[in-house]
């Protein structure tokens, strides 16, 4: 056994000897990279340090018998969560019959806050929990301080749990309480293992990372808190030595490879896909028309009683399109109320609002009489006034005429909540009752006993029949294209009725599917208050009726809203036909806006479920300047763990990045990720179509002024 670690025990000598002599070098501090486990760490341990604020990274990696497949956010700068996929090569999934070959696929999720930054003197210090959400397999709680030394970041730590399964020293909050001294098993999976958490024996871990003179490479030493002799499932490995030894190779600022040698007798290899969503801004729109340019207006080429004249014969119908087709924004109607003129329309281009409304200020420019002053755009979405944007049209002028900066076109905007006052109508679009549009779905099942992906793509069609603006009714028609649902055999086991759990049927059943069809209402009921009411086959496992109100005063941090719904379970083809089970369900929501210069949206819901069970729904998301979103959200009811079955409760991870960022044209369209662990009945509500809270997102007028610069674009 010591002929085998002298050379380990030499080379990490040695690596750090040369790491302590280059301190003295001024070199930057290496970089926060990924651990085997994905967060931020040297190989199989974490370390107190984090990615930048709003980074979004995917890591693969292997170390036999575990591949490990991990995406992390960072979605504050003192947060890191993640969730993770783990194969265990040498263990299966299920029974022969249900899983083949499928090597058993583990679950888990992360979390990991830092206390204080890094000073002079004192470490950076973060404590965590790994596998807090999942089966509990490789459940862990640790403390880490980090602190650099030139370009050597060291770091040491505690670890109850798997990380720390060799048990160096007794755990002192055994002086509190003795049952800090033994840790418990995993009681249910998915339970965030509260029962467990900090107790039992601590392992010691910590290691360096070196900054190379060459910037593409990164050195990294470890001393393993694990001994691998109580592996999850009786997998117990060989350690040959507790010291892992890595590199990191930066392809480019997206593209990291990991390489290791780890248990002293173990080769590591990964990869890490990374990216910034914060930082993220839209490519080059060379599919958008340019803005149109200021040239010879009513107001310049003519004199006061000449230009009303112009403007008398003005072909508003054609300034409608050219709104549309340049501005993004479907005209309703364009009034005139004194020196103000009204623009009611529904951007359904530009994610950034001040594009919209400077791109249609140039347009109107040209066609306007000189009296008008100030550009009014009255966003309207689905037929409801969500707020009035008005721009004076002279100081947008000096800013485009290089007479004045954009900080003082932005004292110069007001948002106001839409009121009624006299006006002249100049023109009302003509009602465009049917829109429709072929698209490609895909849906996905992930991790399942049948299949570690499973999944299909279907041609879809979606259309609207309007009846009047607030009235409306839309559908889609789904065909199966392709799947691999031949493999879907599994159903989950449920103590509840089964309102989630017959995905498989529901998937399987029939290649020709109606998704949706849904006769909805929209109405504002007072100033601030916002109702709707739909009717129809509202998702694709439930039909009936409901109805949602909004409560969200312009510009306040807080809003309240209600739903009720009545449906009836859809039969498994989704046609027309109903199954037995119904359900009232509904839920009160308080949503609160928190934070300044960083935005957090919180929604708390309470209520009655699809499997008729109460509870609570909390939801926690960051929200990024550019219009990237990144949460949580978990749910309880009063279904016990038992009951509830593996998961214990609903809980998953989300983020939304617009596709504005990826595409050469704009757009408001979204690519919204959500991962859950497990599909189950227990906490499950219904998902209709819209949501009051999100069509009236403009009444937080945060988001127009911070991306106030896309009024020049």
């Amino acid at each position: 056994m010591s002929r085998n670690r002298m050379p380990l025990a030499s080379a990490a000598v040695a690596l750090l000897s040369l790491s302590i002599s280059a301190a003295l070098h001024a070199q930057e501090g290496p970089a926060p990279t990924a651990s085997d486990w994905g967060g931020v760490g040297l190989l199989q341990t974490p370390s107190a340090r984090m990615s930048d604020e709003g980074e979004l990274s995917l890591t693969a990696s292997h170390t036999s018998p575990y591949s490990r497949y991990t995406v992390v956010m960072q979605p504050l700068p003192w947060v890191e969560g993640a969730f993770r996929y783990i194969s265990v090569a040498n263990r299966r999934y299920g029974s022969e019959g249900l899983s083949g070959d499928q090597n058993y696929k583990d679950k888990s999720i992360d979390l990991k806050l830092r206390l204080w930054q890094e000073g002079r003197w004192l470490p950076e210090v973060s404590v965590g929990a790994r596998d807090l959400g999942g089966t509990g397999l490789f459940s862990s709680e640790y403390l880490v301080a980090n602190k650099r030394f030139g370009p050597v970041d060291a770091s040491l730590g505690v670890a109850t749990g798997y990380i720390g399964n060799r048990g160096d020293i007794a755990n002192p909050l055994g002086a509190i309480d003795d049952r800090f001294k033994e840790r418990p098993g995993v009681n249910t999976p998915g339970d965030f293992n509260t029962s467990a958490m900090f107790r039992g024996r601590l392992g010691i871990f910590g290691g360096i990372s070196y900054q190379t003179p060459w910037d593409r490479l990164q050195l990294k030493l470890e001393y393993d808190g694990n001994d691998y002799r109580n592996e999850p499932q009786r997998n117990n490995q060989k350690q040959s030595s507790p010291i892992n030894l890595g590199a990191v190779f930066t392809v480019n600022n997206n593209v990291l490879l990991h390489l290791g040698w780890e248990r002293g007798n173990t080769a590591m290899v990964g990869i890490t896909l990374r990216s910034n969503l914060a930082q993220a801004t839209p490519m080059t729109k060379l599919l958008d028309p340019p803005p149109v340019p200021r040239g010879a207006t009513v107001s310049q080429a003519t004199g006061v009683e000449e230009a009303q004249a112009v403007t008398a014969t003005t072909d508003w119908p054609a300034i409608a399109r050219e709104l549309e087709d340049n501005a993004g924004l479907r005209v309703k109607r364009i009034d005139r109320s004194g020196q103000e003129l009204i623009v009611s329309a529904e951007q359904r281009r530009f994610i950034y609002p001040a594009q919209g409304i400077g791109r249609a200020a140039r347009i109107l420019d040209g066609h306007a009489s000189p009296d008008v002053s100030w550009w009014t755009l009255r966003n309207v979405r689905l037929g409801l006034p969500v707020v009035e944007t008005s721009l004076e049209r002279k100081t947008f002028n000096d800013y485009l005429d290089d007479r004045t900066d954009l900080a003082a076109v932005s004292r110069h905007v007001e948002m106001t909540v839409p009121y009624a006052r006299r006006s002249e109508t100049l023109y009302e679009a003509p009602l465009k009752r049917f829109d429709g549009a072929f698209n490609v779905g895909y849906r996905q099942s992930v991790g399942g006993p049948d299949g570690f992906i499973l999944f299909q793509v279907a041609a879809m069609y979606g259309a609207t029949f309007r009846f009047n603006d607030n009235l409306w009714l839309s559908g889609t028609a789904s065909y199966n294209a392709y799947n691999n649902y031949d493999k879907f055999k599994y159903d989950a086991p449920s103590r509840l009725p089964r309102v989630r759990t017959y995905v498989r049927q529901y998937l399987t059943t029939s290649d020709f599917t109606l998704p949706n069809l849904q006769l909805t209402g929209t109405k504002q009921l007072g100033r601030d208050l916002y109702g709707m009411a739909y009717a129809g086959l509202l998702e694709y496992m439930y039909g009936g009726v409901g109805g949602e109100i909004l409560y969200r005063p312009m510009d306040e941090r807080w809003a309240l809203g209600a739903e009720l719904n009545w449906v009836r379970q859809r039969d498994f083809n989704q046609r027309f036909s109903f199954r037995d089970y119904s359900v009232a369900t509904g839920h009160a929501t308080l949503y609160y806006l928190w934070g300044d210069q960083r935005r957090i949206i919180s929604a708390v819901s309470a209520g009655r479920y699809l499997a008729k069970d109460w509870g609570a729904t909390v939801s926690v998301a960051r929200m990024f300047d550019n219009g990237v979103t990144m949460g949580a959200y978990a749910t309880k009811t009063d279904v016990s763990s038992r009951d509830f079955g593996e998961g214990s409760f609903d809980k998953g991870i989300y983020f939304s990045v617009p596709f504005d960022f990826m595409l050469p044209r704009s757009t408001r369209a979204r690519a919204d990720f959500m991962w859950n662990p497990l599909y189950r009945d227990g906490g499950a509500r219904l998902a209709h179509s819209h949501s009051l809270y999100q069509l009236t997102s403009e009444r937080d007028s945060e988001f127009f002024y911070r991306n106030f610069d896309a009024i020049a674009k």
